[in-house]
C-alpha cells in the first residue's frame, strides 16, 4: 500500500531506465493482475499453482474500496491489495483500475511480464509452463481486430479524429498479456487515453477498445492480435458462459488447453491458452480435484 495519488503513481511508473544493462542481479518476475470486485472465491486452486515457484512472480489485487475483507497471513494474496478506486461495468474507470494495476506493478523493476485476470479466471497450465511460455515470448498477447457492424465500427465516435480514425478503431478482449515496454507506454498515455475518456462512452466500451485500438495502432509490429485468456461467447449476449461444477472434468479441461492452432514465436501450436474464465465458486471443488493432477501442480 501507499499513499500516492494516480497522477504521481503513474509518473513514477513511466520513468525508464537509461541504462539498460541492471547492475545488479535481477530474476525475471511475472506479474498477475487481479481486477476483482472482493473475495477470490477460486484462491485455493491459485495457491496450488503458486506454491512452490516464490520469486517468480508478483501478485497485485485491485477490488472495489468498499471491500474489507482480508486473505490469512498464510495466503500468496495477503496484503497484495493496491490502492483502488470505484469500478463499474462498461464506465472508461475499468481501464483507470487497470493502468493502476499497471502502474503498480511497473514499480518493482523484476516484473518483465503483465497478465490480467479477474477472480473467475483458472490456469490452464502450472506455473513453469506459463512462466516459460511468457517470459521466453517475443510478442504480447493483446486482441485486437477490426470488426465491422454496430458493435465494432458502429462505436467509433468521429469526433475522436484526427488522432483516432475510423481506420484505426479496434476492438478485442480486455483480457491482456504484455511486456513492460508496452506496459510503460499504457500508463504514460497522454494523447489517446484522454481521448476514450472524453468520447468513448455506453455503446462505446473503453475496455473492449482502448487496448486494441492503441496496441493496434502504436505497437501492431510487436502484438500477437490474440488473448491467452479462453472464454465462451457461443451463447450470445453481451457476457460470456459461466461454468460450474457440473462443467468440470478432465475433457473440458484438455479441451480448453488443447484448442484451435496459432502462433508463438514463429511457430505453429496448440498452446494458445493459457487461462480461462468464467468460473463460478461452485466450480472450485471439482477443479481442486482434476486441476492440480492435469496440470501438475507442484
Amino acid at each position: 500500500m501507499h499513499e500516492m495519488t494516480d497522477e504521481e503513481l503513474l509518473w513514477r511508473a513511466s520513468m525508464v531506465p537509461k541504462i539498460i544493462e541492471y547492475p545488479f542481479e535481477r530474476t525475471p518476475k511475472v506479474a498477475f493482475m487481479f481486477l476483482v470486485r472482493g473475495e477470490l472465491p477460486l484462491a485455493p486452486l491459485w495457491e496450488r499453482f503458486f506454491r512452490g515457484n516464490e520469486g517468480l512472480y508478483s501478485i497485485y489485487i485491485h477490488c472495489l474500496p468498499s471491500f474489507h475483507g482480508t486473505m490469512p497471513e498464510g495466503s500468496v494474496f495477503h496484503g497484495r491489495n493496491i490502492p483502488s478506486k470505484e469500478v463499474e461495468w462498461g464506465k472508461v474507470n475499468m481501464i483507470e483500475a487497470e493502468r493502476r494495476l499497471l502502474a503498480n506493478a511497473l514499480l518493482d523493476f523484476s516484473n518483465q511480464r503483465f497478465v490480467l485476470l479477474s477472480e473467475s479466471c483458472i490456469p490452464l497450465f502450472n506455473f513453469p509452463t506459463i512462466y516459460d511460455y511468457l517470459i521466453d515470448s517475443n510478442k504480447t498477447f493483446v486482441e485486437s481486430y477490426d470488426l465491422p457492424g454496430p458493435v465494432g465500427q458502429g462505436r467509433y465516435n468521429k469526433k475522436m479524429k484526427p488522432e483516432i480514425t475510423l481506420e484505426n478503431w479496434r476492438k478485442g478482449s480486455q483480457w491482456f498479456e504484455m511486456d513492460r515496454e508496452l506496459a510503460i507506454e499504457v500508463v504514460s498515455d497522454l494523447v489517446y487515453f484522454p481521448i476514450f475518456v472524453k468520447y468513448c462512452k455506453p455503446p462505446c466500451y473503453s475496455d473492449e477498445h482502448y487496448l486494441p485500438t492503441f496496441v493496434g495502432m502504436k505497437y501492431g509490429w510487436k502484438n500477437s492480435n490474440r488473448t491467452l485468456t479462453w472464454v465462451d461467447w457461443s451463447k450470445g449476449g453481451p457476457h460470456p458462459s459461466k461454468f460450474g461444477r457440473y462443467e468440470i472434468n478432465n475433457d473440458f479441461l484438455n479441451r480448453l488447453r488443447n484448442g484451435q492452432p496459432c502462433e508463438y514465436n514463429g511457430e505453429k501450436t496448440n498452446t494458445c491458452h493459457l487461462f480461462a474464465r468464467k468460473f463460478l465458486p461452485m466450480a472450485l471443488d471439482r477443479l481442486l480435484r482434476f486441476a492440480p493432477k492435469l496440470m501438475e501442480f507442484n
